[in-house]
């Protein structure tokens, strides 16, 4: 089962070895153009570094995953591909990672650069897991329920409190909710007590959803 980041949550881990500073960063991305424009602030940022080595995952479907990573001068497969497996090992989606190298005068080797690398990045996935921040990523069916603008907001809320994921809102004549789940009769009990009898859920498809 896959697993991603929050929207704005970046995680920050830093770590020192043998006097080069190692300064991870894991940020939630929406395809291969997002992970580039987070490389470029990241290099923007942090000019003075050596070092720019990255790695990402996109894609929730295997069929639509992209998978790259580049080791900015390191050694060949020290630095990316480590980083890159970290990611895959922990099963994240649509999150880049960027470790901002400092050299330090004395060098690794390539096994020290593969530890170190790897760590930082493992070191910034753990801490993500402390904070309880990942999220899984299910494909839920999604149904649409129409109310009232005078009921909008209290359905809104009362859907939400009872955990129901509204993963998009229209406001038109009426208001249509886009729910998701994986278990109907469930939400159509929820719906049922939340609009005393009165909505009705029509499908609306499939979607990769952040789920708690």
């Amino acid at each position: 089962m896959p697993f991603t980041l929050p929207p704005g949550s970046d995680v920050v881990s830093e770590t020192e070895i043998k006097h080069s500073r190692f300064r991870a960063v894991l940020r939630r991305v929406d395809g291969p153009a997002a992970a580039q424009g987070f490389l470029d602030e990241q290099r923007r940022l942090f000019p003075d570094a050596r070092h720019h080595c990255w790695a990402y995952v996109t894609g929730n479907e295997p069929s639509e995953r992209a998978e790259r990573s580049g080791d900015d001068g390191e050694p060949g497969g020290t630095a990316g591909v480590p980083m890159l497996q970290v990611l895959r090992t922990r099963e994240l989606v649509d999150v880049a990672v960027v470790v901002v190298r400092w050299f330090g005068g004395i060098k690794l080797g390539a096994g020290g650069l593969v530890r170190a690398y790897s760590g930082a990045v493992a070191a910034a996935v753990d801490d993500a897991e402390s904070a309880a921040l990942f999220l899984r990523r299910e494909r839920l069916e999604l149904w649409a329920l129409e109310v009232g603008h005078d009921i909008a907001g209290r359905v809104d809320a009362d859907l939400r409190g009872r955990g129901v994921p509204v993963v998009d809102t229209v406001y038109g004549a009426a208001v249509t909710f886009t729910l998701a789940t994986q278990d109907l009769a469930q939400l159509a009990a929820v719906v049922a007590e939340v609009t005393a009898g009165g909505g009705e859920l029509v499908p609306a498809g499939t979607r990769w959803v952040d789920v708690r």
